[in-house]
């Protein structure tokens, strides 16, 4: 049987970006991934676009929630291999210290949430984080993680965030 690789997404408010990372690499992981969100500050709901728009191509959203790191920091949180920031802020707080020292890197992506006009403007910012979000995703999954020394393997994971 073969490894299952623990991923925590963060981002400050855990309602968009984050969330829908987690929605993606559960989906497209296949079991091979197990994927989480969180925030430093969470803002206690997801937002409603990035629900539709998971729901939209197909990616269930059953039991995603807004929630913070600290439940991912504890002695009974699982072990987490990778790590990602997918928005600026989080990128810049002092993180919690991890067990296992997981392998990390910024995925820094525009906040959807952050767009103000008309719907349709709304709708295709969350729609234009998410392809950013998937293709990283995609490049993650394509990767021979088990054959990959950790340096080579950090290295990898930063410049999927620079794609």
């Amino acid at each position: 049987m073969s490894k299952v690789w623990n991923v925590l997404f963060l981002c400050t408010g855990n309602s968009a970006r984050s969330v829908m990372s987690e929605g993606i690499l559960n989906h497209l992981g296949k079991g091979r991934f197990k994927a989480y969100s969180a925030g430093s500050h969470p803002s206690g709901k997801v937002r409603p676009e990035a629900l539709k728009q998971l729901e939209r191509v197909g990616i269930s959203t059953e039991g995603l929630r807004s929630k913070s790191w600290d439940e991912f920091a504890g002695p009974d949180a699982p072990h987490m291999d990778f790590i990602f920031t997918v928005c600026g802020n989080a990128a810049k707080e002092v993180c919690p210290v991890w067990p296992g020292h997981p392998a990390t890197a910024h995925w820094g992506v525009d906040d959807p949430a952050a767009v103000e006009g008309p719907p349709e403007d709304i709708a295709r910012a969350f729609s234009d984080a998410f392809m950013v979000l998937e293709s990283r995703i995609r490049l993650l999954l394509a990767l021979p993680l088990e054959e990959l020394e950790r340096m080579e393997l950090e290295q990898k994971l930063h410049e999927i965030g620079r794609s």
